[in-house]
């Protein structure tokens, strides 16, 4: 039997502002916590150092230039056959500080000319109001999400969105990656804007390795904040323009017991329940999970909660659920076991996988069980709204790129795509991440490459940021043309 995509299946890709758009200081834009994260490799930390200082390079602030080559990529993105673009606002650009009231007009217009030349291709974008860009000032002054007053300096922000960009976008995704505020010093920085003690020393703390100073009441603390503003900004979307399709995005977490004994199994699930469904149980049940108040209390964790928070949190549930998928991970109560080197989700190795060059396992079918767990618990529309594979491409002789590498592993997790989409879950969209070469948000480097894109510059910030495609950009293109029935 022929499979294929349902008809209208959301294909693109998708990028982040940080790691993409560059001119960080073109435009009116002010700074944001990435502006102050250094470049890193897979063996070197990154840092955050207290201001700019002329000693270190910062890749965000060129990224791949995005902002300049705006068009260039989106002729790509239309010759590839785009239906969806998924891109993030540098909340920067529009109010440099984050506490303005009235938006930056050159910052405005800049997406605005993005969105209509997406239009101009029949691509439909897809906006992360808020993907790891927090403004410095807000993180500096105000402490990031752990201040409450945070959910109004967002809800101006959204108001302005919503207004200006009625007419010309219609699916957003409130935070990226929100639940990483239950993981660490990493989700501290770029979740919560938490910035680490000791900034007077230039540099700052190891970003997602070093957490000693990790401060889970402030995690919380910014999380719930973060959450009642996502139900406040989904109701103020649906106010402004009925058509508006808001979603959450997760990061997701796959936690397989490393063995059948009943501790590992209660170990992953335990595990599972808070990655995945502490968030995404406000987000679409509008309240927090049965398991929540335990973990609170073994904690000492302490919730903001405000007489309003209950009915904001009810009524302000999500249209669709989207998840960034890369690899899995295990679980195990046994303190011997020794955790994978460069494993992210922190597990030991699972013997049955590869790894990629970084470290992270390849597990397609994976993809497949998660988007039924996903499904039967909520019941709600899901999108795919990051996956791909971090990577060293080689340019040949020619100019060529050849990444069959790339080409397997988005072909294995397509292929597990349709496999639940046969078994019944309701999947709207795929959008492969990096779609163009970019900024490594937990490494900080370029030669981590997750385009079909190829785009000429190193490490160091050197070259000539010239596009060339993959031989994945070729594939993609006949993946969409033929939605997904030639794999």
């Amino acid at each position: 039997m022929e499979r294929a995509m349902p008809e209208g299946f959301l294909w693109g890709g998708a990028t982040a502002a940080n790691q993409f758009e560059g001119g960080w200081q073109e435009g009116g834009k002010g700074i944001s916590v990435p502006d102050v994260m250094t470049g890193g490799t897979k063996t070197s930390p990154r840092h955050v150092t207290d201001g700019i200082f002329p000693e270190y390079h910062y890749p965000s602030h060129e990224a791949v230039d995005f902002y300049h080559r705006y068009k260039e990529d989106i002729a790509l993105y239309g010759e590839m056959g785009f239906k969806v673009f998924r891109m993030s606002i540098n909340w920067t650009r529009l109010f440099p500080k984050g506490t303005e009231e009235t938006p930056n007009r050159e910052g405005l217009q800049f997406y605005r000319d993005v969105f209509l030349e997406c239009k101009k291709y029949g691509i439909e974008p897809l906006v992360t109001i808020s993907h790891y860009e927090l403004p410095y000032y807000l993180a500096k002054e105000y402490g990031g999400w752990s201040n409450r007053k945070l959910i109004d300096f967002y809800l101006n922000y959204c108001r302005v969105l919503f207004e200006e960009y009625k007419d010309l976008v219609r699916y957003w995704l409130t935070f990226n990656e929100i639940n990483i505020l239950l993981m660490g010093a990493y989700g501290n920085i770029m979740g919560g804007g938490i910035l680490p003690p000791g900034r007077d020393t230039k540099v700052g703390v190891l970003a997602g390795l070093d957490e000693s100073w990790d401060e889970e009441q402030r995690r919380f603390t910014a999380l719930h904040h973060q959450l009642v503003a996502s139900a406040k900004a989904v109701r103020l979307a649906h106010e402004i323009n009925p058509l508006n399709r808001v979603g959450c995005m997760l990061l997701s977490r796959i936690a397989y017991p490393y063995t059948c004994r009943p501790e590992d199994v209660l170990k992953g699930q335990q595990t599972m329940q808070l990655a995945n469904y502490y968030c995404g149980d406000v987000h679409v049940r509008g309240a927090y999970p049965s398991f929540a108040r335990r973990l609170w209390k073994e904690k000492g964790i302490e919730i903001p909660f405000m007489e309003e928070d209950e009915a904001v949190l009810k009524e302000g549930t999500v249209d669709f659920l989207s998840f960034s998928y890369y690899s899995s991970s295990t679980a195990t109560e046994d303190p011997n076991v020794p955790v994978a080197a460069g494993n992210m989700m922190r597990g030991p190795a699972n013997p049955y996988l590869t790894q990629s060059q970084w470290g992270w396992t390849i597990d397609p079918k994976g993809l497949r069980y998660l988007l039924n767990e996903f499904y039967g618990r909520y019941q709600i529309p899901l999108m795919v709204v990051e996956n791909g594979l971090g990577a060293e491409d080689r340019v040949e002789e020619d100019g060529s790129i050849h990444d069959p590498y790339r080409i397997e592993y988005m072909r294995e997790h397509i292929l597990q795509m349709l496999e639940a989409v046969e078994d019944g879950v309701e999947l709207m969209g795929y959008t492969v991440w990096g779609c163009t070469d970019l900024v490594s948000a937990g490494t900080g480097e370029m030669a981590k490459r997750y385009g079909l894109v190829y785009v000429d510059k190193d490490n160091q910030g050197k070259g000539t940021l010239e596009r060339r495609r993959k031989d994945s950009f070729y594939w993609y293109r006949n993946v969409i043309a033929t939605n997904g029935r030639e794999l």
